[in-house]
């Protein structure tokens, strides 16, 4: 992957963590946008269309959650990836993250070698966006769900279904085999990355988001192993 072709927005209020993050990714050769603020990052972001955008949580309104809701809702933003860069480190904190269309939550502090490493993991989620393989743009369906890949469409009964790129890939996958259980392992692998570094409770946060979208009947827990979507009931 060569990062001097990927660019990467930063978005918080306080001028020294900007400055700090900036010289670290400019060193990596990635080009780098800051912004202060939510209303400015969205306007950049449409202009720049970023590879990666990572936001505070904590600054003035909108905060980074309302920030990252306004950017998701951007049609030219649907291949960028978003992460959450903050000290709030909550449970709850990390669920709304997800909740609002985060890719990944990280924790602050976070030594700049290991932010690095993060930043690349995430762009290589970009990477494999980009380059899915055309087998992959048909239609599927699977009882009452239809999801088109090529459009980036979900319908459930004739109604579309709005989803974040990662609840969308996660979806996608389960009723590529619908009855089959997935182990977590293999959701990991094929959803987020072997190669991603992403949380224990990811999986599960993006599962009971989408069984809030489609009727949590058809996403069956298997309790220690992992989850199955299920067409008849």
């Amino acid at each position: 992957m060569k990062s001097e072709k990927h660019t990467i927005l930063l978005v918080d209020d306080d001028p020294d963590i900007l400055e700090f993050l900036s010289y670290n990714l400019r060193k990596e050769n990635f080009t780098v946008f800051t912004a202060n603020g939510g209303t400015l990052a969205t306007e950049i972001a449409e202009k720049e269309i970023p590879h990666l955008i990572i936001l505070d949580v904590m600054m003035p309104k909108p905060d980074g959650f309302e920030t990252c809701e306004m950017l998701r809702k951007n049609k030219k933003l649907e291949n960028s990836v978003i992460a959450f860069l903050t000290a709030r480190g909550e449970d709850y904190s990390q669920i709304k993250g997800f909740d609002v269309g985060a890719d990944d939550y990280i924790t602050k502090p976070i030594k700049p070698k290991v932010l690095i490493s993060r930043v690349k993991a995430l762009l290589k989620r970009y990477k494999t966006a980009e380059k899915l393989p055309e087998k992959d743009k048909f239609i599927t369906s699977a009882g009452n769900l239809t999801v088109d890949k090529q459009k980036y469409k979900v319908t459930y009964n004739g109604n579309e279904i709005f989803l974040p790129k990662k609840e969308f890939a996660l979806l996608y996958f389960l009723i590529s085999e619908p009855g089959k259980v997935f182990t977590r392992d293999e959701i990991y692998t094929n959803v987020w990355g072997d190669d991603i570094i992403v949380g224990d409770r990811t999986i599960d946060v993006h599962i009971r988001k989408l069984r809030k979208k489609i009727p949590s009947k058809h996403i069956e827990t298997i309790k220690g192993v992992g989850y199955k979507y299920v067409v008849e009931i």
